[in-house]
């Protein structure tokens, strides 16, 4: 079974910052040395060992459950343009998309007191390369462009920003942490993309599609963003939610 796109970039984004074992080491993670709270380099600590734990990203992570981090799988994501019983839609299903295994940190910013932590990353991928099955329907730069086939797309200089807050509260005798709030963005600085294999060899078809798709697709990005994002930011927190529910809030961070 196929862990979803978003579930792994949760993943990817989430075990570095908290899986991380004070007392000892965290299941396996011994490259990785804890933060002390009271480090005036803490941003920079923390961001170290993210850059650490992202080097074994391209060999998996079996140590918590993921013997492979690629291809990343996404389900579906959706496209919409224009109004009317014409307009344009289309739908992406199994989207497979590698690169994401060189994800990078740049930025690191926390404020943490004694009822609440906050967490802001700034992440760069170089470069995603995807890949899909489509279906579509309606009228696109006036030819009828109804059909299916195989999406592909190269994403260059991807950088995301995801924002968390989050609440210590008490378990026997160590603290855990509870998710109040995630949010997340991404940006694409170049995208190169196009159809190919299209239902019924219609050449026209396929022709008019990856002109309008290499002519606007920052703009394709920009309206397939919302339903990308929303996906994300779903199964993130629910996999942030389970985390926290097994690392207890000092696996991370020494006071």
């Amino acid at each position: 079974m196929e862990v979803p796109f978003s579930l792994r970039v949760g993943i990817i984004f989430f075990c570095i910052i908290f899986g991380i074992n004070a007392r000892g080491k965290y299941r396996g993670l011994e490259f990785i040395e804890p933060c002390s709270r009271n480090d005036p380099e803490l941003e920079a600590c923390l961001a170290k060992s993210a850059n650490t734990l992202t080097e074994h990203f391209h060999n998996g992570l079996p140590q918590l459950g993921y013997p492979e981090v690629e291809p990343i799988i996404l389900d579906e994501v959706h496209i919409a343009l224009g109004n009317g019983p014409n307009a344009y839609r289309a739908q992406f299903r199994n989207v497979a998309a590698k690169g994401v295994s060189a994800l990078k940190i740049t930025g690191l910013r926390t404020r943490i007191s004694d009822d609440e932590v906050q967490l802001q990353l700034a992440l760069y991928i170089p470069k995603i390369r995807a890949a899909a099955r489509y279906q579509s329907n309606g009228t696109l730069i006036l030819v009828q462009a109804s059909g299916a086939g195989d999406y592909w797309g190269e994403y260059d200089g991807v950088k995301a920003k995801v924002f968390l807050r989050a609440r210590p509260f008490p378990v026997e005798d160590r603290k855990y942490l509870r998710l109040e709030q995630l949010k997340m963005d991404f940006s694409v600085r170049d995208i190169k993309m196009g159809v190919e294999n299209v239902h019924d060899g219609n050449t026209i078809i396929q022709a008019a599609l990856n002109l309008f798709i290499n002519s606007n697709s920052q703009d394709l990005l920009k309206e397939m963003k919302p339903d990308l994002r929303r996906k994300l930011v779903q199964v993130m927190t629910t996999f942030v939610e389970k985390l926290f529910a097994q690392v207890p809030y000092d696996a991370w961070i020494e006071d």
